[in-house]
Order: C-alpha cells, then structure tokens, then sequence
C-alpha cells in the first residue's frame, strides 16, 4: 500500500470515527481511541528524539527558561506485542551529549491490569542494567525520571484504560480546536501506584490527541502539566511531534521534540531485552540495520 493511500486511509478513518455518534461517546471511549492512536504510530518505529530541560521562569507573561537548557538527543526503537498488539516494549539509547552516549532505558509495558510495568536503566559507570521504578509502589518507590527529565515512567508508560474511571467534564474549545475535557481517576489498585490522584486531559475531538493534561495530587493541588504542540499526519497518524512537560513543583520544564519517526520497520524482539543495554557492538550493529532501513 502506497503511503499516500495509507495517508488518506487514516484520515477517512479519524474522520468517521469523529462524525459517528461523537455525542454519545463515554470518556472510556475516547480515552481508548487516543491509546489506540498513541500506540499505532510507534508500532515497529525507529524515532530520534530531542530531549532538551531547564528551570523556567515567567518573564512579561512567557515562560522561558531560566537558565541554559541541558539538551540530549535519543534514538528510541519500539515494537507492540500480544493481544490486539496493546502490550508495549521499547528501548532508547543516548546519543548526545558524548559524556552520556550509551546510557540506556528498556522499557515493557504491559495491557493486563495484574502485570507490573517494567523498566531497566544502564549506565556505564554501574557495568549492568539496574531495575528502576515505573510507578509509586511499595516496592519500587516513586516513579523514575526519563533520562534526568521531567517526563517519568508514569507519564511516558501506556496505562491501561481500565484502571481509570474516566469522565467528560465539558466540551470545549482550546486554541481554535473542538475538545473534549476529560477527567481520569485512577480505581484503588492502580492509585497506590500511581503518584497522580486524578488527571484532567484535554482531547482534540477530529484527530484524538491529547493537547494538555493536568497532573493533581491526592490534595488536589496541580503539580504537573504537559502542553502538546506541532500536531502533524506522520506515517498515517496523528503524532504530537513537541510535547512539554512542566513540573510546578521545582519550576522546571523538559521538551520532548520528535526530529524523526520512521514506522513499519523490520524489528526483531530479540533487540527488545537487556543485552542491547549492556552489548555495545550487538546494540549499534542492529541500529545501524535500522538506521539503514530508514533511507
């Protein structure tokens, strides 16, 4: 199928799901078509990924950074599995800067709700991969910064729709886009994982994306929020391909910009697993076999 068709396919498709029954949809409902939309466009993907952090301050109503942003870049493979292709695994590796090249993060991310998300962290100074936390759980502690930023493992982990009771709280407009303003809270089993009581997420109606969420504690007071930008039709989907993420707490903010993202590839899961963290020749010759498919 040529990529043009692909193209048109996909829109035909946002479109009628759009137009059919919009009025009647339940917040589970949408919240599942922005998952199913989330994962299709990182299926057997190869992506580079601009990771850039910094403190920010308000300056004439702006928020600017406050200081030089530390910026990385990071190539991330991802492949989705099991049944209805909704179980996740995913590995991304530091390119930049050259004192963090190699650094690590595999990633597993599973659809059934009695399955603990998994995550593993290599740095070269610990010479192994270190299981680290996805959730706040008894056992694992607070979920874990993405590479030093903003973005945790709770953010960035695909949860599944069931362990939230999700309600429309109102139909909107943001930023000249039709939206709906939902609102997710996590049942009990998922909530003494999770850091987030509730979750407010503002989803654009025509192509399932959420533009902005808004992170509260179980005091009800708002300590994160992401704001999506440059929404664009790649391979077929709608991607965010800016994504900013704004921690209220410590005032700071991390940018998360995709460069590039290129679908469909040929990904063994065998690349999937500890040894492409720990295995630097293994791991850049399979890179290099998909950087190649890439051109």
């Amino acid at each position: 199928m040529s990529k043009e068709i692909k193209v048109f396919t996909a829109v035909v498709t946002v479109c009628f799901i759009s137009m059919s029954h919009a009025e009647e949809q339940t917040g589970q409902d949408i919240m599942t078509a922005v998952e199913k939309m989330l994962r299709s466009s990182n299926n057997a993907s190869f992506a580079r990924i601009k990771l850039s952090s910094c403190r920010f301050g308000v300056t004439s109503d702006r928020i600017t950074c406050a200081e030089r942003p530390r910026i990385k870049i990071v190539e991330t493979v991802t492949i989705n599995l099991g049944a209805d292709k909704k179980d996740t695994k995913s590995i991304s590796i530091t390119r930049e800067p050259a004192s963090e090249r190699g650094v690590g993060m595999l990633n597993f991310t599973y659809h059934q709700t009695d399955r603990e998300n998994q995550t593993w962290l290599y740095l070269s100074a610990l010479g192994r991969a270190k299981r680290i936390a996805t959730g706040a759980s008894h056992e694992y502690g607070e979920p874990a910064s993405i590479f030093g930023s903003e973005f945790t493992t709770e953010d960035v982990n695909y949860g599944n729709i069931e362990d939230y009771n999700i309600s429309i709280l109102s139909q909107a407009t943001l930023d000249g886009r039709d939206i709906w303003k939902l609102e997710a809270i996590p049942v009990t089993v998922k909530a003494k994982r999770s850091r987030y009581a509730r979750t407010v997420y503002f989803i654009d109606k025509e192509r399932y994306v959420s533009l902005r969420s808004e992170m509260y504690d179980k005091y009800d007071k708002q300590i994160k929020r992401s704001i999506s930008s440059r929404v664009e039709m790649m391979n077929g989907y709608w991607v965010a391909r800016s994504v900013t993420m704004f921690n209220l707490v410590s005032n700071r903010l991390s940018n998360m910009a995709m460069v590039s993202l290129h679908m469909g590839l040929s990904v063994s899961e065998d690349f999937l697993t500890q040894r492409s963290l720990t295995d630097n020749a293994y791991r850049e010759s399979v890179l290099n076999q998909l950087r190649s498919q890439t051109k």
